[in-house]
């Protein structure tokens, strides 16, 4: 069944889609669009994540957006808290109604004749296929897959009598009051559940191959909670707290990169300053250096104080095998278990596994370079919104997303009905657009499906917000790396016939 043809199709309505389109919204009035939504409710990632504890691990006024105030306090919000927020979003800026959920986007090909993409999707719900087309394709699902998390295999876990889960698919009906509880993994899941759970747990107990770099922040940002009380308007508490992190954050990461010695003596230190002289630091001293993997922050120091209270604690060993009762450890110790929590990571996966092709041929992700970290090099009329890894993914969303507004408008003004960027031979490198830098396991395993990215502007990944500002937000959208194009006479009425066509077979919205 075909329904609807709309300029703009965004494909999911998380944090990256749903600020899509509220740049379509403000910056491209009469510019129709759709998003598209597998799960029954706007938030993407932070509807689907409901594991004890969960939050963000950026801070709220850059991991917020740009264009809509964060007002909370908090440095690392829960994840409800950023539920609500987006949905707010959604809601305040009128893109709510363009959702259709329950659909499941399968196939996009692309028409150099007819200047569209045509988008085959299912409907979950009821199992039907629909068609829609769109002049522009928007990927904002992330880089990792909804259907399941990664699960290594453990020897021995079929003898294992407890419950296994990962917290990608957290039971509702979990109740892990007085029971022995082992996280395995060292990365932000973990450290975050360790805390939430011990409240509750017999003892919780952090298992970890190798350790990861933690700092701890405060929970509540002091200077804004200051502001408030002398009473400064919000929007100005807002405007300083952001400015301030961004900043933060760069400085943190390059001077991590730049001197690595004293920033791994810094980290440590903070980290023995908060558990005690009696702490054994090789639980919490990575073999690598600092930002080879994302750095782990903890608010207020909540795993640490959990730590020191005796109610939790962390082995940092290999799993030899598990028993009836629990895992043995290589050291031969065992840890009894009656829950065991997989934090092992995630699957990656682009445009929510959506297959796609550019005139019958199919796009191979891997193949192509990244412009200016938006748009795949030799498909027309595609973005993809993929964020930081080594700061606020929204930070770059945010730039994503007002780059895609500002060159449709510019096609608009321009008469032009299709983008490509066009690289060159040289251009080209092995180089995943996640780097070579980042060492950390899901990265990895990726970068069989990530992009490329090439040697120089504009297809160096930069993973700098002040350039990428300037590349983004600030530089004119000609440029000898994209081919503007138009659909010929005869194919664009044949599109226009095709439109008419199929608005009067839909309904209003799918």
């Amino acid at each position: 069944m075909e329904y609807e043809h709309v300029d703009v199709l965004i494909i999911g309505a998380g944090l990256s889609g749903v600020g899509a389109a509220c740049h379509l919204e403000s910056g491209n009035p009469g510019t129709t669009y759709a998003i598209l939504e597998r799960r029954a409710a706007i938030g993407g990632t932070w509807d689907l994540f409901r594991y004890p504890g969960i939050r963000s691990d950026s801070d709220m006024y850059t991991f917020g957006y740009g264009f809509r105030a964060w007002h909370g306090t908090k440095v690392l919000a829960d994840g409800s808290d950023i539920r609500r927020y987006v949905r707010a979003t959604a809601e305040e800026h009128g893109v709510g109604d363009r959702v259709l959920f329950g659909r499941r986007a399968v196939r996009a090909d692309w028409s150099s004749d007819e200047g569209r993409w045509t988008v085959e999707t299912v409907d979950e719900t009821t199992g039907a296929t629909e068609v829609r087309t769109a002049r522009f394709l928007v990927g904002a699902t992330g880089y990792y897959d909804y259907d399941a998390g990664h699960r290594p295999q453990f020897p021995g876990e079929e003898r294992f009598g407890g419950t296994f889960l990962h917290p990608q698919h957290w039971p509702e009906d979990l109740d892990h009051t007085g029971k022995r509880v082992v996280v395995i993994g060292s990365g932000a899941t973990a450290i975050t559940l360790v805390p939430a759970m011990a409240g509750a747990a017999a003892h919780v107990t952090m298992l970890q191959r190798s350790p990861t770099y933690i700092m701890a922040l405060p929970a509540d940002d002091p200077v804004s909670v200051v502001l408030r009380r002398l009473r400064v308007p919000a929007r100005l508490v807002h405007r300083i707290g952001r400015a301030r992190n961004i900043a933060l954050q760069r400085g943190l990461y390059a001077l991590c990169r730049k001197a690595p010695r004293t920033m791994r003596r810094i980290l440590l230190a903070g980290v023995r300053a908060r558990l005690g002289k009696s702490v054994d630091m090789r639980h919490f001293t990575p073999a690598y250096k600092p930002w080879d993997q994302r750095l782990c922050v903890v608010p207020g120091g909540d795993l640490f104080t959990t730590l020191r209270s005796g109610r939790a604690s962390v082995v940092t060993d290999h799993i030899e095998t598990f028993t009836e009762t629990g895992v043995k450890v290589g050291s031969g110790e065992e840890i009894p278990a009656d829950i065991v929590v997989t934090a092992t990571g995630l699957r990656m996966q682009l445009a929510g596994g959506m297959e796609m092709a550019v005139d019958g041929k199919p796009v191979v992700t891997r193949d192509h370079l990244l412009y200016k970290g938006v748009m795949l090099d030799g498909v027309p009329n595609l973005a993809m919104i993929i964020g930081y890894t080594n700061a606020s993914w929204t930070l770059k969303a945010d730039l994503a997303s007002g780059y895609v507004s500002r060159l449709i408008a510019h096609m608009d003004r321009h008469g032009h009905t299709s983008v490509t960027p066009v690289a060159a031979e040289a251009d080209r490198s092995s180089v995943s657009v996640m780097g070579e830098s980042l060492t950390s396991g899901y990265i990895a395993r990726g970068d069989t499906i990530m992009p490329r990215q090439g040697t120089r502007d504009p297809w160096r990944i930069r993973n700098n917000y002040y350039r990428d500002r300037r590349a983004l937000s600030r530089s004119p959208i000609e440029d000898r790396a994209l081919r503007f194009d138009r659909t010929t006479p005869e194919s664009a009425q044949a599109q226009a016939q095709a439109q008419a066509q199929a608005q009067e077979r839909s309904p209003a919205r799918g």
